[in-house]
């Protein structure tokens, strides 16, 4: 056996710095808790999500918006959130382009997204099933 002083294993090993593994449903809960200690306080939503290319659309971003609070979280940022674009919440919080349309854009909120709303939306979609699928029908 070979041995080393602390330095010289350092100098040649690879580290990677750890981060907490969450699941998809423990991420969408934690940033429906996040948008929800928001109540009723008026957030942005991202426009016209659908007319855009998607190399576009991955890049939309707006500051007040249920990305940029997700994004201001450090567990989230901790557990791999890179950023606060669509595309990094997509790839973040697996979802898919119909579900970030349904959260995000202001088309499904005429001009009152809330923290609490958009929360319920969230929390409905992390219950896997058929009874999220229906929660978010009433969310």
């Amino acid at each position: 056996m070979l041995y080393q002083r602390l330095d010289q294993v350092r100098a040649l090993a690879d580290i990677t710095e750890a981060r907490p593994q969450m699941t998809r449903q423990q991420r969408l809960r934690r940033w429906a808790d996040i948008l929800g200690r928001e109540g009723a306080r008026p957030l942005e939503a991202l426009r016209w999500v659908e007319f855009y290319a998607e190399p576009e659309r991955r890049q939309l971003r707006r500051d007040g918006s249920p990305i940029s609070l997700a994004y201001a979280d450090p567990v989230l940022r901790a557990a791999g959130l890179e950023g606060d674009t669509l595309g990094d919440a997509q790839t973040f919080f697996s979802l898919s382009d119909e579900d970030a349309h349904r959260l995000l854009c202001d088309c499904h909120f005429n001009g009152a997204m809330t923290g609490r709303s958009a929360g319920r939306r969230l929390r409905a979609m992390s219950h896997p099933g058929i009874f999220g699928r229906l929660a978010q029908l009433f969310a």
